[in-house]
């Protein structure tokens, strides 16, 4: 294990997240927030301290030898060490009680959770609440990603990086470096960002919240700067852009690059994508005709709209609110919740187990019905034109038991609360999926305020775990692992 390329890739990433908090204390200084300002202050100059010891603790080493070990530990403790200092702004200026609840807090936002202790946002500082958001934006693609796309000058050997932080099955290389690959995902990213933003500018936002809902909707992660969300807008027309933006957030953003090289063919033929359609375009049909039916909605455009927006907010794990669904007939509760377990597509900035999984295990649960039939044949695994390899649906099939064993294992010790068995299960649930919203009868407005410190701890780790989808963490505590 090379812990020195180690220490000198955490010293670049704090000085990094430094550099980015001079955002929010330039905000604190504008609007005269000073216990804010002197928390970012405060911060910024331990993390370059820290950042500065160690990378010139590593100055002999002209690049870094990161490796396959390396990068599993590397990433995680990336995200450790990024929501450790992150979370010190909030707790320095007193925004919150404890730092458990302010460790929570920041690796909801960098996980894209968007779960909160919080039941009053609009009385945290303006800067504060901008940077809680701002981690929202930063975590939806991946720090890890970025920094390979943007400082190649240190050495850094991404192809490992990249792989134990990228989400889903597949990350192959757009372009023939994997630094050309995350340039142009970060770029396509923020093109994205850029035109949402305008839009919601337009639609009468300021730029603060124009820019703070832009955050939560691009990273697919849901922190709002209001507690009533997308709702607290009343806006039509915020909510159609914000649909758009989601649903886009959640393809995988290698289409995009298909898309912008003209590889029309390529990008519309893609089996995961249509599915990912399909499954939106089901639901909200079958939700709008029930809102109409059961005469939630006085207006077609109105139950539509509504619809549409929860129908894609849960699929991507963004879980804004536009309305109160949880008041909505029990059969549009269970999609939505069934949409959350999905996610969206591999690639994306969304979470949840992904589309393209759920896709293989339909395809598998197929195959093991027409082998009853016909014990002889060959039934090869396939999503759509695309054939998957035995590599990879066992992999899939790994995933899954991850997920069901983190779950009900995380649900059992969270009930050590003595909460009820809703609260506790649903909690572990949205944690592990990345998804902020209450759901299953715990409203829209569901707070982890009301449970105590030492099972934040226990949230944030689960978060983790379900945003770097389990092997890239649990690979750490195997023997193997740290076997020379």
């Amino acid at each position: 294990m090379d812990y020195r390329s180690i220490t000198r890739f955490l010293g670049f990433i704090m000085l990094f997240i430094a550099i980015l908090m001079l955002v929010p204390l330039a905000i604190a200084h504008a609007y005269g927030e000073e216990a804010s300002y002197a928390g970012f202050l405060k911060t910024i100059i331990l993390m370059l301290l820290v950042s500065l010891a160690a990378i010139l603790s590593t100055l002999s080493r002209r690049g870094m030898n990161i490796g396959s070990k390396e990068a599993v530990l590397v990433v995680t403790l990336t995200w450790i060490v990024m929501t450790a200092f992150g979370a010190l702004p909030m707790y320095l200026s007193g925004a919150m009680d404890s730092y458990a609840e302010c460790f929570f807090e920041i690796m909801s936002g960098f996980t894209t959770a968007g779960s909160t202790i919080l039941s009053d946002i609009e009385s945290l500082d303006m800067s504060i609440l901008f940077w809680r958001s701002l981690t929202n934006w930063l975590g939806g693609m991946g720090v890890v990603i970025l920094f390979v796309a943007v400082l190649p000058i240190f050495g850094v050997k991404g192809n490992a990086l990249v792989g134990a932080e990228a989400v889903g099955p597949s990350k192959s290389k757009l372009t023939p470096t994997i630094r050309g690959t995350a340039m142009a995902l970060w770029l396509i990213y923020i093109g994205l960002s850029v035109a949402e933003t305008l839009l919601l500018l337009l639609g009468g936002l300021d730029w603060f919240n124009a820019l703070t809902v832009m955050f939560g909707t691009i990273g697919a992660a849901g922190f709002a700067p209001i507690s009533a969300s997308i709702a607290g807008y009343h806006s039509a027309y915020v909510e159609w852009v914000c649909i758009v933006f989601m649903l886009l957030a959640g393809i995988n953003f290698s289409i995009f690059f298909f898309l912008v090289r003209g590889q029309f063919r390529k990008a519309s033929s893609n089996s995961e994508l249509r599915l990912y359609l399909a499954f939106i375009a089901i639901s909200a049909a079958l939700i709008s005709i029930q809102l109409i039916a059961k005469g939630v909605y006085t207006t077609v455009p109105q139950a539509v709209r509504q619809a549409l927006f929860h129908t894609v907010s849960m699929i991507t794990t963004t879980g804004f609110v536009a309305d109160e669904f949880n008041a909505w007939p029990m059969f549009s509760q269970m999609l939505l919740f069934m949409l959350c377990f999905i996610g969206a597509c591999s690639g994306s900035a969304g979470g949840g187990i992904k589309v393209v999984r759920i896709g293989v295990m339909m395809r598998l649960g197929y195959n093991a019905m027409l082998s009853r039939i016909h014990p002889n044949s060959v039934s090869p695994v396939s999503l759509g034109a695309e054939q998957i390899d035995d590599k990879t649906a066992f992999s899939i099939a790994g995933y899954i038991g991850c997920y069901f064993a983190t779950l009900f294992a995380g649900a059992a010790v969270i009930g050590l609360t003595d909460m009820d068995f809703l609260t506790c299960f649903i909690s572990v649930f949205l944690c592990l999926g990345n998804l902020g919203t209450g759901i299953g009868g715990l409203g829209s407005g569901f707070s982890y305020g009301a449970f105590p410190d030492w099972s934040l701890w226990v949230f944030s780790f689960l978060m983790l775990a379900g945003r770097l989808e389990f092997y890239t963490v649990y690979t750490l505590f195997t023997r193997t692992f740290w076997r020379r």
